[in-house]
This record gives C-alpha cells, sequence and structure tokens, in this order.
C-alpha cells in the first residue's frame, strides 16, 4: 500500500526528471533543468528528495557485457527441495555473493527462483552450474536456457 501512495506522490514534473535520467543519468543538474523547464535549484531539490524517498536507488554506468568479455547470457531457474527458512535463506545469501549473478527473483510456477547470470563462456557456465550451484543445500532442480540474442534489456521504466 505505502509503494502505492508513493507512487502517486510523482507529479508529471518527477516523472520528467526521472525520464531523463534514465535515457542519460550523467546530465548536469543544469541540463536537467533545462530540458523539464525548471530552474537549477528547484531541479536539484526535487532530485535529492527523490534520492532520499529511494525513487532513485543509485547511479551507475551500463557496461556492454559482450564487449567486456561476457559472451554468454543464462535465465537459470532453480527448484528447491524443501521451503524450509533456514535453507531459503542460506540460498539467497550464496547468490547475493556470487558475482556472476545479475538478478534473482523468487517466482512461482515450476521452480522456485530465477536467476540472470553471465559467463565468458560455456565452460564457465559448466562450472557455476556443477561446483556452486549443485552443491547449495535444498538445491533439486537446475534448468539452464541460453540466450541467443538480447532483443530488448532496459532498467528504464515506462513512468508515464
Amino acid at each position: 500500500m505505502l509503494n502505492h501512495l508513493q507512487n502517486t506522490m510523482l507529479d508529471e514534473i518527477d516523472k520528467a526528471l526521472l525520464r531523463e535520467l534514465q535515457a542519460d543519468g550523467r546530465l548536469t543538474n543544469v541540463e536537467l533543468a533545462r530540458r523539464i523547464s525548471l530552474s537549477p535549484p528547484a531541479t536539484l531539490t526535487r532530485l535529492k528528495r527523490l534520492e532520499k524517498d529511494g525513487y532513485i536507488k543509485n547511479y551507475a554506468a551500463i557496461i556492454d557485457r559482450e564487449k567486456a568479455g561476457y559472451d554468454l547470457l543464462c535465465f537459470i531457474q532453480i527448484g528447491m527441495q524443501t521451503h524450509q527458512f533456514e535453507q531459503v535463506e542460506n540460498f539467497r545469501k550464496l547468490v547475493q555473493d556470487m558475482p556472476e549473478v545479475l538478478e534473482c527473483h523468487h517466482i512461482t510456477g515450476e521452480y522456485d527462483y530465477l536467476l540472470k547470470v553471465v559467463f565468458r563462456n560455456r565452460k564457465d557456465l559448466e562450472r557455476f552450474a556443477v561446483n556452486r550451484l549443485t552443491p547449495i543445500p535444498g538445491v533439486s532442480r537446475i534448468h539452464t536456457s541460453l540466450v541467443f540474442t538480447e532483443v530488448k534489456s532496459t532498467a528504464a521504466l515506462p513512468l508515464e
């Protein structure tokens, strides 16, 4: 409920500011202010509020994974044998410490978790599956899908 209430507190200027930052996070405050037709001090005040309220979680460079040597993008579905609290928490902690894992989602359906993972090659994938995932207590099933082509990849939300 709180997330819904926070969402309704964004006015059109806030949304415009967030859209501009999603398109280019390196905009100066002056350029950002020009683009949203607001003064630089007012823009900075709004920006600081959006950061404080948690709308803006972080600023980061988006690196081309293939140019960085990560040719293999995979989605790995994980099935847990049981859903005991200790096993689930252990799995989540271990996954958070795996740098290859870009995203981990607890999902509904046939599997329990969906991982988005990058590797340099298929040997790295094999080592990851055999040496890192399989030994985790409670993991009962692993299903890996290799990505042929990334058709769309964005972190930008459709702020309307």
